[in-house]
């Protein structure tokens, strides 16, 4: 008995859209976690000064490092994804999960350049920016991340998860934890410290979903004809 159909094919995909997918989950949290550290939200959790830490500094230094390879996978996950369904894809959902997720990847640069732009003003030896200076880097670079970005995530969330649904790849446990993510994203994230690691934490679910079921029919493979 043939198991043949588009959703099988998409099924079977993409052992590198797994693998992308667990690095870009990765690389995105930690990147998040150290631009946290390093630049807490609210203008009293941190004064200017705090720029001149090198502990800060380094933490930021290093998510700034870690934000265009997050942004890599993420486009190569997603160019993965995007092949492997082809035709069985509904062509409105595909267009909305690709400009959803062209606009997350640009608006995270942004808000990357942002908090390279603050980390820049703090550099010459030890003078911390001006208080103006300070408050618009800092929150222009938590706007873009937590207000566009995160927005911008919660729509490709919930996208790839109604796609997933009607092809019949996604349990429906996975497919809710879809929704769910995309709500948090969408109305939470702009409140709540911290709340935006919601997104590589379902990034690295769904991309280990996708390993696991690209293994199990091969597996079986051989008792099939």
């Amino acid at each position: 008995m043939s198991t043949t159909g588009p959703s099988r094919q998409v099924l079977q995909t993409p052992r590198a859209a797994g693998l992308v997918g667990v690095a870009f989950a990765l690389l995105l949290a930690a990147a998040i976690v150290l631009i946290r550290l390093g630049l807490p939200e609210g203008a009293e959790a941190v004064p200017p000064e705090g720029l001149t830490d090198p502990a800060r500094r380094s933490a930021v230094r290093t998510a700034l490092t870690l934000v265009p390879f997050a942004g890599i996978f993420f486009l190569w996950f997603l160019g993965v994804v995007r092949t492997h369904v082809g035709d069985a894809e509904d062509k409105f959902l595909a267009t909305v999960l690709l400009g959803s997720g062209l606009v997350f990847v640009a608006t995270m640069f942004g808000a990357a350049a942002a908090a390279a732009a603050v980390l820049a003003t703090a550099q010459p030896s030890g003078i911390p920016p001006g208080p103006p200076t300070w408050d618009f880097g800092r929150n222009l670079a938590y706007t873009l991340m937590t207000g566009y970005a995160m927005r911008m995530a919660a729509v490709f969330t919930a996208s790839m998860s109604t796609i997933g649904h009607r092809l019949g790849l996604l349990p429906r446990w996975l497919t809710l934890l879809g929704f769910l993510t995309a709500l948090t994203l969408l109305f939470v994230s702009t409140n709540f410290p911290w709340s935006e690691l919601v997104f590589p934490a379902w990034s690295l679910i769904i991309s280990l979903h996708i390993l696991v079921a690209n293994r199990r029919p091969r597996s079986g493979a051989p008792a099939a004809s």
